[in-house]
């Protein structure tokens, strides 16, 4: 194959993440039958928002088919923030309940801060609360968020050992960016944090071995900004018109990463799709999340979820 017709390796996130659902719902299965211990996972949604209605209906349809307890809270957009922390209380004190997950956004006149700083630590699977942000930092036993977690998952499949990697990722959020840096630091990966105010951001992209995009910009890492033969990972969920004409005055839309895939899939030696890529990780993370905290909340030793 020449270099003109070379095309990335598709890291498939998919096939990945359906073999890590199969190893959590069978770890639960022996929890269930050695222990009695069922993993139950809470989720709370306030407010009518479509896409996190749909969304929190898949994490529970996943939850069940793993074999968890699955309880949904759905509360109106009208909620007000003690009622709401109320609940988070019972949930904490609930000892069938080892996940709690609080669907963000959540409306404006409630300080999401600190509805997430009330969940318990070993419950929060989605990994966002400061002690467990803490105890990732200094690499002590945490839970850890799901899309980070999910995109490390998928470099050590495809990559093996990380140590002495040069790993650039594109965005700096509490919810990837900075979990990524302190799990691939753990890797003993060389890590840089870019950001919008980074200067020469295509020259420090082609630094990198490992290139993790993370910034909501539709198709900003551009081809040329890749190192040949690195490894991107593209985090990206955005919504651009169709392609076609006539689909995109119907108001179709499609999919497309934080990266320009068409580009970048000629230089890169692995990529993430999208969809297809970290995406299906997020859920199959947070239900090995629910497992583990299961788990240590009965003084139990996890089973291992590695491939």
């Amino acid at each position: 194959m020449t270099a003109e017709t070379a095309r990335a390796t598709l890291i498939d996130g998919k096939a990945f993440a359906a073999g890590l659902v199969d190893r959590v719902t069978a770890a639960t299965a022996r929890l269930i039958a050695d222990r009695g211990i069922k993993p139950g996972l809470a989720v709370v949604i306030v407010g009518e928002d479509p896409a996190s209605q749909v969304y929190v209906r898949n994490k529970g349809e996943r939850t069940l088919a793993a074999g968890m307890r699955s309880d949904t809270h759905r509360l109106p957009d009208s909620t007000d923030q003690e009622t709401l922390l109320a609940l988070v209380a019972a949930l904490n004190a609930d000892s069938g309940i080892h996940g709690i997950l609080v669907q963000l956004p959540l409306p404006a006149h409630i300080d999401t801060s600190a509805v997430l700083g009330a969940i318990d630590p070993d419950k929060d699977v989605d990994g966002f609360h400061v002690v467990n942000a803490g105890r990732l930092a200094v690499g002590l036993p945490g839970l850890v968020p799901c899309t980070p977690l999910g995109c490390l998952m998928l470099l050590k499949a495809a990559l093996g050992d990380l140590s002495g990697l040069n790993a650039v990722i594109v965005g700096r959020s509490n919810i990837v960016g900075k979990p990524m840096a302190q799990l691939l630091l753990a890797e003993s990966c060389t890590v840089t944090i870019a950001h919008s105010r980074t200067r020469d951001l295509p020259a420090l992209c082609r630094t990198a071995d490992i290139l993790v995009a993370a910034v909501g910009r539709p198709e900003m890492i551009r081809g040329d900004w890749i190192r040949p033969g690195a490894t991107v990972i593209d985090v990206g969920i955005n919504r651009l018109p169709s392609r076609d004409p006539a689909r995109a005055a119907e108001g179709k839309t499609r999919l497309v990463g934080d990266v320009a895939f068409d580009e970048a899939v000629t230089v890169a030696g692995r990529i993430t799709p999208v969809p297809g890529g970290v995406g299906p990780m997020t859920i199959a993370c947070l239900l090995a999340n629910t497992y583990t905290a299961a788990c240590r909340a009965a003084g139990v030793t996890p089973d291992s979820l590695d491939a």
